[in-house]
């Protein structure tokens, strides 16, 4: 994997890729705000926020001062959830439909059961919607028969309209309250992918054609970082995004250090996908590279993630030549106390999150300081053994890239 440099970090440009969210990018700005505060609080360190002053993306600058060198970062939030929110821009009716295409894709192609040989978590965070959906289903119809039976004898007609109007107005009520359930959420995020048989939608094309660009300005500046940072599934839209900036030679040798990490990575629920070529084609090129450092980051805490999967290797991709990525945990049951992680054991949503967040036991994963710090993603990590307890069985069966 090469030797890790040891220049220090002075000035950094972020480019943090969020997963599926149609929320506005401030509240990464504020998570960021608070977090960093309470890392520094109990590491010893104080991060100074300021606005963005400059155009482009949504972002915030950092100051920080770490063993006494100074380090000036910029953190931009490269947006698409603009296209989430269209995707998610579907009726009840609309969103049963997508139950039943994507629950098909899946079993017929025999991913589901590929990835159940994997991790259980993010399987089960998969049928969750589904399940979830059809038991509210379920409810509204017994409840439309319930009145209908219960009037049924005294004013049929009037039962039979009652029973009618009930169920839309109960499966009105739960997507109302979706925020507490997610189940919507979840079923469009899965769905999104699967509706293509895991090839890139035109519009997400043209996006990250525009991430690459503006990347490609800023290795092309005299910053002496560049981190990419893709967490969920925007890791492989990340992939996706360094891919081409490599390829067409925009990372520049004597430019900045390039790093990638990604984190909470959900690759395998695409990659594993029939039509999914080109991110195969991506992983397996991504992970030869030499220009890029790449570091994966999960935890077996994280239902929604595929802990320590190595995302090339199980994708069944992987070249002779593979460097990336180093894979290893965040180890949540050790870098949380007790009391901290009794508090967010199943909050799996929360969790899905927590690599953003503060650590009250941490380790060598810090996210603040991997973003603000002194060193660069290599010199932090360069020397790190991947985890003993990471999973490199191929057992994906499509392994056509293109």
């Amino acid at each position: 994997m090469g030797e890790p440099s040891s220049n220090e970090i002075r000035t950094r440009r972020v480019f943090y890729i969020p997963g599926y969210d149609p929320i506005h990018p401030r509240r990464y700005r504020e998570l960021y705000r608070t977090e960093s505060k309470a890392q520094g609080e109990i590491s010893d360190y104080t991060l100074a926020l300021t606005p963005k002053t400059t155009d482009g993306p949504y972002g915030w600058q950092i100051t920080n001062q770490i063993d006494k060198i100074e380090t000036k970062t910029d953190v931009e939030v490269l947006v698409w959830s603009d296209i989430v929110r269209v995707s998610m821009d579907q009726g009840i009716l609309a969103t049963y439909g997508l139950l039943i295409r994507t629950a098909w894709t899946y079993i017929s192609t025999g991913a589901l059961f590929r990835l159940m040989r994997l991790r259980k978590g993010p399987v089960i965070a998969a049928l969750y919607p589904v399940v979830f959906l059809l038991i509210q289903l379920q409810l509204a119809l017994l409840a439309g028969y319930g009145l209908f039976r219960l009037i049924g004898m005294a004013a049929p007609w009037w039962a039979g309209i009652a029973g009618f109007v009930i169920v839309p107005l109960l499966l009105r009520w739960f997507k109302a309250r979706d925020n507490k359930f997610f189940a919507y959420y979840l079923m469009h995020d899965y769905a999104y992918s699967a509706s293509t048989r895991g090839s890139n939608p035109p519009e997400l094309e043209a996006r990250i054609a525009e991430f690459v660009d503006h990347i490609g300005q800023a290795l092309d500046s005299d910053v002496d970082e560049v981190l990419v940072i893709g967490h969920s599934s925007g890791a492989h839209l990340a992939v996706s995004v360094l891919s081409d900036l490599l390829r067409a030679e925009k990372a520049r040798p004597d430019g900045p250090v390039l790093s990638f990490l990604s984190l909470g990575q959900v690759v395998p629920m695409v990659s594993f996908l029939p039509e999914a070529k080109r991110l195969r084609m991506d992983l397996n090129y991504l992970s030869q590279q030499q220009r890029v450092f790449w570091l994966d980051v999960t935890a077996p805490g994280d239902g929604c993630a595929f802990a320590l999967c190595d995302p090339v290797h199980v994708t069944g991709i992987a070249p002779k030549d593979k460097r990336w990525p180093i894979v290893i945990s965040a180890a949540f049951t050790q870098t949380l106390s007790p009391a901290r992680w009794k508090e967010l054991r199943w909050r799996f949503f929360r969790l899905h999150f927590q690599y953003l967040c503060a650590f009250d036991r941490p380790k060598d994963y810090d996210y603040f300081q991997i973003t603000a710090g002194p060193k660069s993603l290599k010199d932090r990590f360069g020397r790190r053994k991947p985890s003993k307890s990471r999973i490199e069985t191929p057992v994906n069966t499509f392994t056509e890239m293109g």
